[in-house]
């Protein structure tokens, strides 16, 4: 074993527990310092864990630092941070990332659904779907070498023993003694994550990944890299935020986890929600009759049909579509994922329950159901944002009013499906469905605008924004956000703006969760 990293201490004959009991967690260091950029580390994992090209559990990412003549260049091994919080774990709805009893943060294959939110949910971009077998893997310390007491591969082919793995309150390890002792820094430790890959002579030229400026084009001098579809420069034009001027010169793409499908879920999901809130609760005050058609067999159709087609997209989206029962039958309860799929389950029962009862019952009837079926609609339409949250990486999305303002999207959403219906089925409710939809086009409008305009407490956040206003997604925000107020002209105009209202919610929603997506975190 390499002279300096995980010791004898640390094999099998090691204790492997401490004083109180607990099993000693596991720690890597990488020593900046010593570091040359040899990329012995990315060959020797791929090679150790049959990773396929164009993915990588670990790179170095190369950072020019300075202007000639006072130029260098710097390095950063890059890889999972093996969290001691890790919001992968959290966020996984089958439990297929999980944190081992030694700390280490490992996962199953054969669990993953490959629904790509622990993509979204970690903040150093460490994740990625295998090409191969479409599940989600990343660093997890050669775990299987960890288990037979030998060294993680990077660590025993790094020449420079840059790279050091060992056991916290370990007395003989020298990679919990630097720790202990020495200055170290770690990546972004205002997620909580509390991270256990520390980093020793770390520039915040290479661990801030919005430090430095990317070449103009978005392609690396030797590597030609390009950023991906959709993604924000990092940086800052004219040289970062790093106190020196610095040029990221080697790195790898930006990764997406969620496409135009989530995107679209947002939407279809929040007709299916509003459809039957709004068509309930004009019932429930006195604005619409309990036995007309939009209520008895209208507002649950639209809602059902919208709702099926919700499932489908969360379904289509998923690498390994055949587990998608896995949420529900090895449910990992502190998922939003998991949380939501109850919540659909049983907000779908409610609307199978609708229709036969508001066509064969009375009002009585139809009133019970709405006891669960609002909260459940409500549920429905905002648990996107809890979820959205969950996705700790994602600084746009830290939004406490995201719940309301997808709840009033979704009022938004139902009253503009439901009005071209009344305008043929029940005339009369044109005149309530158009006053709603004139509310919430207001609502939604002063929301996004406070959200964009507002100031924002990270540069992630600002940059995301800054994609949706002003980047590649401005064309789709604006004109989206000039559709909708269409619907401030519904008692007006009626039916005729509803498809506009839905057609700048759907453009909306694509904005807001691609750029939520494009800021790069590694």
């Amino acid at each position: 074993m390499a002279d300096g990293g995980m010791n004898t201490a640390d094999g099998p004959d090691a204790p492997p527990e401490s004083a109180d009991g607990e099993p000693r967690r596991w720690l890597k260091l990488i020593d900046q310092t010593r570091c040359i950029g040899c990329h012995a580390c990315t060959t020797a994992c791929k090679s150790e864990n049959e990773v396929p090209l164009s993915v990588t559990r670990t790179y170095v990412k190369n950072v020019d630092v300075g202007a000639f003549p006072q130029a260098r260049r710097a390095f950063q091994v890059t890889r999972c941070n093996q969290c001691a919080d890790a919001p992968c774990v959290a966020a996984c709805p089958t439990s297929a990332m999980f944190t081992r009893p030694d700390g280490i943060v490992d996962f199953d294959k054969d669990a993953c659904i490959g629904c790509k939110a622990c993509m979204a949910a970690c903040p150093y971009d460490a994740i990625f779907i295998n090409p191969e077998d479409h599940s989600a893997e990343k660093c997890n310390l050669c775990s299987h070498r960890i288990d037979a007491g030998l060294e993680p591969a990077c660590v025993t082919v790094c020449p420079t023993q840059a790279i050091l793995v060992g056991r916290f309150g370990d007395s003989e390890s020298e990679a919990a003694r630097i720790v202990d002792r020495e200055p170290v820094a770690v990546r972004r430790p205002e997620k909580g994550t509390r991270p256990k890959l520390f980093y020793k002579g770390a520039t915040q030229a290479t661990l801030d990944p919005l430090a430095a400026r990317r070449p103009d084009g978005g392609t690396f001098a030797w590597s030609e890299i390009q950023d991906g579809p959709g993604q924000v420069a990092a940086g800052h034009p004219g040289g970062g935020n790093s106190s020196a001027a610095a040029l990221l010169s080697y790195d790898i793409g930006h990764r997406m986890p969620w496409d135009w499908r989530v995107s679209l879920y947002t939407w279809t999901k929040g007709v299916a929600a509003g459809a039957y809130l709004v068509a309930t609760l004009l019932a429930a005050t006195g604005f619409l009759p309990w036995d007309g058609p939009l209520t008895v067999w209208a507002a649950p159709l639209v809602a059902a049909a919208f709702l099926a087609l919700t499932a489908a997209l969360l379904i289509w989206d998923l690498e390994h579509p055949g587990r998608f029962l896995y949420i529900l039958t090895r449910p990992q309860w502190r998922s939003w994922l998991v949380r939501g799929g109850v919540i659909l389950t049983g907000y779908a029962a409610v609307l199978g329950l609708q229709l036969p009862v508001g066509i064969l019952g009375g009002d009585v009837m139809r009133q019970a159901l709405a006891v669960p079926g609002v909260p459940l609609a409500v549920l429905t339409a905002v648990y996107t944002a809890y979820l959205f949250a969950q996705a700790k990486a994602r600084d746009m999305w830290q939004n406490p009013l995201l719940p309301a303002h997808l709840l009033v999207q979704a009022g938004l959403a139902g009253a503009a499906a439901l009005l071209p219906i009344a305008a043929w089925a029940q005339p009369g409710a044109a005149a309530p469905l158009g006053r709603v939809l004139a509310v919430t086009a207001g609502a939604h409008a002063l929301m996004a605008l406070g959200e964009v305009t507002l100031a924002h407490p990270t540069e992630h956040a600002r940059l995301a924004v800054r994609a949706m206003t002003r980047g590649r997604y401005a064309p789709l925000f604006w004109i989206g956000l000039l559709l909708t107020t269409a619907g401030l002209a519904a008692p007006a105009v009626g039916a005729w703006a509803a498809p506009l209202a839905l057609a700048g919610l759907a453009a909306h929603e694509h904005a807001y969760v691609q750029a939520g997506q494009s800021v790069p975190l590694a």
